[in-house]
C-alpha cells in the first residue's frame, strides 16, 4: 500500500453471479474520510460492487485489503465487519420501534444501556426522527424509514459506509430533505462512505470522487468535474449528459487551436489535432450560449451558429432547447433565460460556444 491514509483497496476482484461474470476489478482504492459515488446504468454491477464488498457476495478470485489486512477468504476479520455498515434500497426494519431497529447493531456488540441510549438518540437527532423513537417501524413512511435505516448505520460508528441508492424509493421532497440531511451527517462525522446513485445531481453534491462502472468493470474514476467535463468514451459522456456529441475530421491546426469539419460545418478547439484525423468532440449542453440574432451584439466564443429552434423542453429549474444549426445542437438554459429571450420553437437564434469547451476524444 504506497498511501498511509488507504483505508480499503482491491485487487484483481472477479465476481460472478448465476453463471455470469458481474465483476472485473483489476484495482480500486478507497482512501479515509472520501465519499465516492459510483454511477453507471442498471444492471452495471453497482450494488454487486457493494455486496462484494460487504461479504454478501462470495469472491471468484481476487484480494481485499483493509487497514493493508487481507480479509479474505471468507471474510474472516471481525475488525472489518465491525467497522462497516451497509444501507440498502430498501431499509429492511424489523418490527419494533424505531429506537429498537437502531439500537440493534449496540446491542450485538454487547454495550451497556446508556451508552445505547445516548448513541441511539444523537443518531436520532441527527436524521431528525427522534419524535418517531417509540414509534413502530410498521407505522412510518418511506422517508421515515429510511432515515432510520441510516441511522442504524451510523450508530455503530462504522469506519465504511456502504449506501445502496438510499433515495431511490422515495418521492421528490422526501429525497431532497434526506439528501440534505446525510450530506451534513458525512461531512460532520467523517466517516469514509461508497454510494450507489443514478442522480448526478447526489453524486455531485455528496461525493469528491465519481467511479463509472460499465457492463462490471469500472470505466472512470475522478474528480465529479473531470468525469463531467472530461468523459474518457462516448457511453461515459453519454452517462454523464455530454448531449453533443459528434464525429469529425480535423482539416487545420495552428497556434494552439485546431478545426473540425463536423457535418459541413467548421468547430474551433484549443489544443492540436493532425490533419485527416478523425475525432470525436463532445459539449455539454450547458456550455451552449443561446442568443437573438443581432448582428451588433459580439461574443467572445470561437464557434458560432445561427439556427432554429425545434424544441424546448421544460425540466423544472432549466429548459433543454434543440436546435438546428445544420448539425443538431442542445443548449440547457434557465427559466428566466427562457423568459427574457421568449423563446419557442421555429424562433431563429445564434449559439455559440467557447473552443475551451470541447473535449476531444481521440479515435482508437
Amino acid at each position: 500500500m504506497s498511501n498511509s491514509k488507504t483505508l480499503l483497496e482491491i485487487r484483481n476482484l472477479l465476481v460472478s453471479r448465476g453463471g455470469s461474470r458481474v465483476l472485473e476489478i483489476p484495482s480500486f482504492v478507497l482512501h479515509a474520510n472520501e465519499t465516492v459515488a459510483l454511477i453507471g446504468p442498471n444492471g452495471t454491477g453497482k450494488s454487486s460492487f457493494l455486496l462484494a464488498l460487504a461479504g454478501l457476495l462470495p469472491l471468484e478470485s481476487g484480494e481485499i485489503f483493509f487497514r493493508q489486512q487481507s480479509i479474505v477468504p471468507g471474510f474472516s476479520s471481525t475488525e472489518y465487519r465491525r467497522k462497516l455498515a451497509m444501507v440498502f434500497q430498501e431499509p429492511l426494519l424489523f418490527d419494533t420501534t424505531v429506537f429498537d431497529n437502531v439500537a440493534l447493531g449496540l446491542r450485538l456488540r454487547h454495550m451497556g444501556s446508556r451508552e445505547i441510549h445516548e448513541r441511539v438518540h444523537a443518531c436520532l437527532e441527527r436524521f431528525r426522527i427522534a419524535h418517531l423513537a417509540d414509534r413502530s417501524a410498521r407505522k412510518l413512511s418511506g422517508g421515515e424509514a429510511q432515515r432510520t435505516s441510516l441511522a442504524r448505520a451510523f450508530a455503530t460508528r462504522p469506519e465504511i459506509i456502504l449506501l445502496d441508492e438510499p433515495f431511490v424509493a422515495l418521492d421528490p421532497p422526501a429525497r431532497q430533505a434526506l439528501s440534505d440531511d446525510l450530506e451534513f451527517v458525512l461531512r460532520e462525522s467523517g466517516v469514509t462512505a461508497i454510494l450507489t446513485t443514478h442522480d448526478q445531481m447526489d453524486a455531485l453534491r455528496l461525493a469528491g470522487r465519481m467511479v463509472v462502472m460499465q457492463q462490471g468493470k469500472i470505466v472512470q474514476s475522478g474528480s465529479p468535474s473531470a468525469v463531467l467535463n472530461q468523459p474518457v468514451n462516448e457511453f461515459v459522456a453519454t452517462f454523464v449528459g455530454m448531449e453533443n456529441i459528434f464525429t469529425g475530421t480535423v482539416t487545420e491546426s495552428t497556434n494552439g487551436l485546431f478545426s473540425v469539419s463536423v457535418a459541413g460545418q467548421t468547430i474551433e478547439i484549443m489544443g492540436g489535432g493532425a490533419p485527416h484525423e478523425s475525432v470525436v468532440i463532445c459539449i455539454r449542453p450547458e456550455n451552449i450560449v443561446i442568443s437573438l440574432v443581432n448582428p451588433e451584439v459580439k461574443t467572445s466564443s470561437r464557434n458560432i451558429f445561427t439556427g432554429t429552434i425545434t424544441k424546448v423542453v421544460q425540466l423544472g429549474l432549466f429548459n433543454k432547447v434543440y436546435l438546428d444549426c445544420g448539425l443538431s445542437l442542445v443548449a440547457t438554459i434557465t427559466n428566466q433565460s427562457l423568459e427574457k429571450l421568449v423563446l419557442q420553437a421555429g424562433d431563429q437564434v445564434v449559439a455559440s460556444f467557447k473552443a475551451t469547451a470541447v473535449h476531444v476524444l481521440r479515435q482508437g
